[in-house]
């Protein structure tokens, strides 16, 4: 190799090491599936770079941002305003994919998808019906032969946006509901037990005869658990699909609030997927690491423009059109 060779690949490696970045990020479980794909895609793209995501729930995302131990965090439901309070500056919400949680169970010698109200839904879930054979749930589901066995109900131990979303769509349909739980990342569950991450529900739901829990579309894909329809705000019993939970998002897209917290949980359409979600990055609008905060603007406009087709391949909807238009402007103002 001639000197002036060498002199060429030491320059060039003092390059890429003087651009390489690691960012960590932690948070939702929700949508672990398809951040996971994007920033490996991301960094691929863009050598140098390497994205780390830890899937750990929702809570655990925000209370590591606001201790600045991660670059990002990532919620399924938005922050309070307490708690951007207690950042140290301004935290921005990114929505990103839109999500829907489903009802998943396992009971023995059914085969059939069945049909959940939101009624029977608040009644599982508060304990107060807890038979497969209670004749509540033979009324939605007529001809199933249900097995006479308890019912296992699977939650969420840990921190989760998933749980938020749940409990959010729980509180707007049951007033019992509303008054004795209420919504939250973390509620007390009158019954069940827990399970860690979305992955650990769908690993209870599967283990374990008459159960039934609340998990992501995906995680009831890639596991092969069978989920319910749940009735909407029209009458209409849907079955989550990526139109669906994209008509759930449609009217809440040409409303959306400055900073993107909206919730569309029960919502109007009669082809609306009633437990469905955004789920956000949360991202510092000013990183203590300025070269960090260049990675972070220049990722989340990839993902607009690149990141979102992808969505669907993992049941995910992609963004509505007015929301990244929205958004574009709101990226560029992340340093």
């Amino acid at each position: 190799m001639t000197r002036t060779l060498k002199l060429l690949v030491c320059a060039l490696l003092m390059c890429v090491t003087a651009f390489a970045q690691s960012l960590n990020g932690a948070g939702a479980t929700f949508p672990n599936p398809i951040y996971q794909k994007w920033f490996t895609q991301y960094s691929s793209a863009h050598p140098g770079v390497q994205i780390n995501y830890q899937s750990l729930g929702s809570g655990a995302g925000i209370r590591q941002l606001t201790a600045g131990t991660v670059d990002f965090g990532a919620s399924d439901g938005p922050m309070t305003d307490e708690q951007l309070a207690e950042c140290k500056g301004k935290v921005l919400h990114i929505p990103t994919v839109l999500g829907a949680v489903v009802p998943a169970y396992n009971i023995p010698g059914v085969k059939q998808e069945l049909k959940f109200t939101p009624e029977l839904l608040a009644a599982i879930f508060l304990g107060k019906v807890n038979n497969w054979a209670d004749p509540a749930i033979a009324k939605v589901n007529p001809g199933v032969k249900f097995p006479s066995q308890s019912i296992v109900v699977a939650h969420r131990s840990d921190g989760s946006g998933t749980t938020y979303i749940f409990t959010d769509y729980l509180s707007k349909v049951s007033p019992e509901w509303n008054s004795s739980v209420g919504k939250g990342t973390s509620v007390k569950w009158p019954v069940g037990i827990g399970g860690k991450g979305n992955e650990g529900v769908a690993g209870t739901i599967n283990t374990i005869q008459g159960s039934i829990g609340y998990i992501e579309l995906i995680y009831a894909v890639q596991n092969n658990i069978a989920y319910g329809v749940v009735r909407n705000k029209s009458g209409n019993f849907v079955k989550a699909s990526l139109e669906s939970t994209t008509a759930a998002a449609s009217a809440a897209a040409a409303n959306m609030p400055a900073d993107y917290r909206v919730s569309i949980t029960n919502p109007d359409g009669k082809n609306a997927y009633p437990i469905a979600s955004f789920t956000w990055l949360l991202v510092p609008q000013q990183s203590r690491d300025a070269a960090k905060g260049k990675v972070l603007r220049d990722f989340i406009s990839w993902m607009l423009k690149d990141g979102e087709p992808e969505a669907s391949s993992l049941t995910y909807a992609p963004l509505p059109k007015e929301v990244v238009k929205k958004l574009q402007a709101t990226v560029n103002t992340i340093h």
